[in-house]
């Protein structure tokens, strides 16, 4: 619940506080994103599977968005498009993720059905 409801105050903050991103960012920002994103959709399916941990869920937060945007800075440096594997690596688990949330939900629900029918 924790990671959804930061998620909840972030997009509000970005909503109603006009933030201008510097054009030199704008390839970090959506990987950090992304990445933390990431972190947030594994802490909600870790909520769902009562495993979650928060040290485990902020450390994993900053962490990734520190790998994320190290990622692309090397790869600017070095010309290289190397934003590409941040993406692909935490879109995979991005989706993944979500995927299986979707999965323990819907057995969530069967049993509670289930349960009824008793």
């Amino acid at each position: 619940m924790i990671p959804f409801i930061g998620l909840l105050i972030g997009i509000i903050l970005g909503i109603f506080l006009k933030i201008d991103i510097p054009a030199s960012y704008t390839t970090y920002f959506p990987v950090a994103i992304l990445a933390a994103l990431d972190s947030v959709f594994g802490g909600v399916r870790a909520g769902i599977e009562n495993k979650f941990d928060t040290e485990i869920f902020i450390s994993g937060f900053f962490s990734n968005i520190i790998i994320a945007a190290g990622l692309t800075y090397l790869g600017d440096r070095l010309g290289v498009p190397m934003y590409l594997a941040a993406v692909l690596v935490f879109g995979s688990r991005l989706f993944n993720n979500f995927a299986i949330i979707r999965r323990l939900l819907i057995e969530k629900g069967r049993r509670k059905v289930k349960q009824r029918e008793e």
